[in-house]
């Protein structure tokens, strides 16, 4: 880890937030490209982005509720809508009727309630005339986005010419916005890769731009498996999964909260409050964060379920987010009642399921120097309980309490403070 992201691996927890034309079709973020939109029939979505209840300061006050440290925007997509003042397109929110550059309005919101503000650029550009087709562009001559693109019906796109364009839009967001702590592109796959980006140059303008920055791994192909090269950046995106071991550089699984990552009105799978704790813990646990995305409505509003899921995971990290901000891998094998996070000599034993009697830590005796409830502070007793005192064995036991009252369905955890010099058995 390096003094860049220092922050990024202490927040653990930050909201994606998918907004743009794509909410108003309602079914779908890709559905320009999934279902072969017609250019002239997309636009007119433009005309219809009112957001008369954008309210981005509601949106950053629900995740500082919730326990997140930061947040990423799209302020482009692969529809290629600007929700920023580019001033080279008119396909942008300060010409449609909202009238506002709102990837400033973001900003200026989230940077306010303290957090952490980065932005979404897709690198794909639906809308652009010489971005090369692909068998995900609309313009693809099959309905099947899965097969290659087979013939070239538009030939005469100049990927280069694109390029110029990428390169000026991103060297705007990061000279016109004060600084943007992360960068989150959007991908690279079979039919595009770094070359088409230049993606060598694309990096070494941003570094001389903004040398803090933060760039996740997608300007390279590979990036969900952790395939490191030149391009990888500074953070792997592992998308709508936790991998088994994390990896041994920063990274951050993003994840839905229902199936969509825009919004759906029709979707309404959405993830427990308890699902959604135990996935932060479990990312945390293998030295990884959590994005967790909203997609808000068409006028800007966040989903009733979506803030009610938010609202009670803010409640559990009122209590419990020591366990959280600033910890990561404790080096300690996973436990069958739940997950271990550590921060220096304090050790967090996050208890999904709690056992029957105490829980008993294999040949810890004497490595302890306290245990308490982390939610109340409550004091947890180390004796070691009558049927195991003559057994003479080194096993610490900590007395959990019998009450359901003091145990959080969801996880309740426990703060080990430990012994100067503790040894623990892995």
């Amino acid at each position: 880890m390096n003094n860049r992201t220092q922050w990024f691996t202490e927040a653990r927890f930050g909201m994606f937030i998918h907004y743009s034309l794509f909410s108003l079709v309602s079914r779908n973020e890709w559905c320009r490209g999934a279902e072969r939109f017609d250019d002239a029939e997309y636009h007119k979505l433009q005309q219809r982005f009112v957001c008369d209840r954008w309210d981005p300061v509601h949106w950053a006050e629900l995740a500082r509720r919730a326990g997140m440290k930061y947040s990423v925007l799209t302020a482009k997509h692969h529809e290629g809508f600007c929700l920023f003042d580019s001033r080279h397109t008119g396909f942008k929110s300060i010409c449609a009727p909202v009238g506002r550059d709102l990837v400033r309005d973001y900003l200026g919101a989230f940077r306010e309630a303290g957090l952490e503000a980065g932005l979404y650029y897709s690198l794909i550009d639906w809308d652009h005339p010489e971005y090369t087709l692909d068998r995900l562009h609309p313009h693809r001559p099959h309905a099947d986005n899965n097969r290659p693109l087979g013939e070239n019906p538009e030939p005469h796109r100049d990927m280069a010419k694109y390029r110029e364009y990428m390169f000026a839009q991103i060297r705007e967001l990061l000279t016109g916005y004060g600084k943007i702590p992360l960068m989150w592109f959007d991908f690279s796959f079979d039919e595009k890769g770094p070359e088409d980006w230049d993606a060598a140059n694309l990096l070494k303008m941003i570094r001389s731009l903004q040398p803090d920055i933060l760039l996740n791994s997608r300007l390279e192909r590979g990036h969900l498996e952790g395939r490191q090269s030149p391009y990888s950046g500074d953070f792997f995106t592992p998308e709508q999964f936790v991998p088994d071991e994390g990896f041994p550089v920063p990274w951050e699984s993003c994840v839905t909260l229902n199936n969509n990552w825009g919004y759906n009105r029709n979707d309404s799978d959405f993830k427990t409050p308890e699902q959604i704790i135990r996935l932060l813990v479990e990312c945390v646990s293998k030295g990884g964060n959590l994005l967790l995305n909203i997609g808000p409505t068409p006028r800007g509003d966040v989903q009733p379920e979506a803030a009610a899921i938010l609202e009670d995971i803010g409640r559990w990290m009122e209590l419990n987010s020591a366990s959280i901000h600033s910890c990561g891998n404790a080096g300690l094998p996973k436990p069958e009642w739940g997950r271990w996070t550590r921060n220096g000599d304090k050790l967090y034993a996050h208890i999904f399921t709690p056992p029957a009697g105490p829980l008993v830590l294999k040949g810890w005796q004497g490595q302890i120097e306290c245990a308490t409830l982390l939610a109340d502070g409550t004091n947890l007793d180390l004796t070691t309980p009558w049927m195991f005192a003559e057994s003479n064995c080194t096993d610490a036991y900590i007395t959990l309490p019998t009450t359901t009252r003091a145990l959080d369905p969801a996880d309740t955890v426990i703060e080990l403070t430990l012994k100067n010099g503790a040894k623990l058995r892995s």
